[in-house]
């Protein structure tokens, strides 16, 4: 009785080296997720497939083994969904005898010979990388001691390189929180710098990396993760322009902001107008949602300012009807992780949602009401309002303590 481990070895080997396929093209039984967590420590199934296959960085093919005397298409459409989160378009089934393709892109399938080389598979993709793309994919990734990236962060970089490549200058990396988003930011500026990338000269110089953030832990835990570039990083701060008789700091590759550091506020002209508008090849705003691409956003004047560089958004917000702004801001994300992935993939702990409502979920302000410091600017207040345009301190300490209760 012939077993999937036969096919493998009699037949789809083989053929696979028949088609030139070496050793650095092959991915072999290749686990790319954890398995959805459970109940009790138990793990879902893990997304497994018998064969990747690969060229310069680009996963190519997916291939299944089956039992001689199954048919080859059983279960194709299981191999299919595997194929479409790796982003690969072609898919092979074969029981050995015969051997199936079907082509993810057109819908199509035909039972075939021979498989495809590497090179005649990649041109099944032509169009789509540049030479530029191509340098950037072959760059490998910056990984300290055992570390491995997940298969969608790889993805995610290959996807920012590749519209890097094409000459795009407005990017969106879609991910969930949680996802390693400054990971994802730090293996594309490392790329970069690598090649030696920029606007003018590629080549000739590295790159100058204006790298937003709208909160200073945001900052502070990109600035950790960036630490293999610590030579060639600044923060641009009123302490760093104070320590430099207000002047700003020029002199490094990689400047973190936080935008309300850099930008206008009351009698102070923003940091940022004291940079050429070609300074920077590129800027990565963090949670680029919460105003980039708002007209009337904080972010959007720094943006206009440094119209030249490239600007890769990331954010972990969907495309919704409040999200339009970043949407036509950016244009279509170049890749999507979403929270359900994370979630079914294993990477993230599924949650329940459980609604409290408190007695301040609508604030109408009183005379007896003491306010610290501010104005009041609206007659009522409702949830949405509380953190960004009032704060009251008993309540979040309320929500804060019902949060630890339950």
């Amino acid at each position: 009785m012939s077993s999937e481990a036969d096919t493998r070895a009699n037949y789809i080997d083989p053929a696979l080296k028949a088609a030139h396929w070496q050793a650095n093209n092959i991915i072999r039984e290749h686990y790319f997720t954890d398995g959805r967590k459970l109940a009790g420590n138990v793990r879902g199934q893990r997304c497994f497939i018998d064969y990747l296959l690969l060229k310069d960085n680009r996963y190519l093919a997916v291939v299944e083994a089956k039992k001689e005397s199954e048919h080859p298409t059983k279960g194709l459409q299981q191999t299919i969904d595997y194929a479409t989160k790796l982003n690969v378009r072609f898919v092979y089934s074969s029981n050995g005898k015969q051997t199936y393709e079907f082509d993810l892109e057109s819908g199509n399938g035909d039972y075939i010979e021979f498989y495809p080389t590497p090179l005649e598979l990649e041109q099944r993709y032509a169009g789509e990388t540049t030479d530029l793309s191509h340098q950037l994919r072959n760059i490998p990734f910056h990984l300290e001691g055992a570390m491995q990236p997940r298969y969608y962060q790889e993805l995610a970089v290959h996807a920012a390189t590749d519209a890097i490549g094409q000459g795009k200058s407005r990017i969106l990396l879609t991910l969930a929180t949680g996802t390693g988003k400054t990971f994802i930011a730090f293996q594309i500026v490392h790329k970069l710098f690598q090649s030696r990338w920029n606007r003018d000269e590629p080549g000739e110089r590295r790159p100058r990396i204006l790298f937003l953030a709208d909160r200073n832990i945001l900052a502070d835990q990109a600035i950790n993760t960036f630490n293999p570039y610590e030579k060639d990083l600044i923060k641009i701060n009123g302490e760093e322009v104070k320590k430099r008789n207000g002047i700003v700091p020029t002199n490094a590759h990689i400047f973190f902001a936080i935008y309300q550091a850099i930008a206008e506020r009351e009698n102070i002209d923003g940091y940022y107008k004291s940079y050429p508008e070609d300074f920077f090849d590129l800027v990565l705003i963090d949670e680029c949602h919460r105003g980039a691409a708002n007209e009337a956003g904080s972010w959007r004047a720094i943006l206009e300012h440094f119209n030249s560089a490239v600007h890769l958004g990331l954010t972990a917000t969907p495309k919704r009807t409040d999200n339009v702004d970043t949407y036509n801001y950016f244009g279509q994300p170049a890749y999507i992780y979403s929270l359900k992935d994370g979630i079914n993939d294993g990477f993230l702990t599924p949650y329940r949602v459980k609604r409290v409502r408190t007695n301040l979920d609508e604030l109408v302000l009183t005379n007896d009401d003491h306010v610290v410091e501010g104005e009041s600017g609206q007659d009522i207040y409702r949830v949405e309002d509380y953190d960004k345009k009032i704060v009251v301190d008993e309540r979040t300490e309320l929500v804060a303590r019902t949060i630890l209760d339950n």
